[in-house]
């Protein structure tokens, strides 16, 4: 099925039903994306009302993502335990502190000197479960959801940057001994909507570039094929 940017394939690996949705970017995206696919299973389409028994669902996040230390690799597959959100989506649904790590979120906005201008960031960790199926052969991080590629990114072209060493700040910040290891845009609101909606979350990406080294990798699509074949393989094994 296909809807503007949106691509749904349901079928089977090792017996096991599957779909397979690619959301398009950011989290404004991923807003449609939750909130549509627990209405499918938690929601009576005909009386538009909740349903008395809840589904439970298992939301895995593969994508690409560049890395903010110096020590993490090229093709390395990095697996989320918190997401911090730059994008703001959590903050217009209510309980949303019920769900988010508010110490570390504090200690952030310190060590940031947080502009009052930006959306207040959250921080919101992965499933357990999901985190123990995809360890293997991973290194386990911090990711910053950004609302967009260039500025919130530390990315400059013609507009400059509001805060210019935010990414230098962002690189230094550290937290009961971890540190944030890379950018990316939808982990934030899957783990914050899913955490509110009572499903399962977690990301998994191949890191295609280091900001701090300046270094990229051009011919990245074949660890990402080694990552989907690895995940695969987790979950239904």
């Amino acid at each position: 099925m296909q809807n503007r940017e949106f691509i749904t394939h349901t079928g089977f690996f090792n017996k096991k039903r599957l779909t397979v949705l690619g959301t398009g970017i950011g989290t404004d995206n991923i807003d449609i994306v939750i909130n549509e696919l627990d209405a499918i299973v938690n929601i009576d389409l005909k009386t538009r009302k909740p349903k008395k028994n809840k589904k439970k669902l298992n939301f895995i996040r593969i994508g690409t993502s560049g890395a903010l230390q110096n020590e993490i690799k090229l093709d390395t597959f990095l697996l989320t335990e918190t997401s911090i959100g730059f994008d703001g989506l959590l903050n217009f649904y209510e309980n949303r502190n019920s769900i988010s790590n508010l110490e570390m979120e504090d200690a952030f906005k310190k060590h940031t000197n947080w502009k009052k201008e930006l959306s207040s960031p959250y921080f919101v960790s992965a499933s357990e479960s999901l985190l123990k199926k995809l360890e293997k052969n991973t290194v386990l991080g911090t990711t910053i959801s950004a609302p967009g590629f260039y500025a919130p990114q530390g990315r400059v072209l013609r507009l400059q940057l509001a805060d210019k060493n935010l990414n230098e700040k962002i690189e230094s910040f550290s937290y009961k001994n971890k540190k944030i290891t890379n950018f990316e845009m939808e982990s934030s609101a899957i783990y914050g909507l899913s955490k509110l909606l009572g499903h399962n979350a977690v990301t998994i990406c191949s890191i295609i570039a280091n900001r701090v080294s300046k270094t990229y990798k051009e011919n990245y699509k074949k660890n990402l094929e080694n990552l989907i074949k690895k995940v695969l393989l987790d979950i239904t094994n």
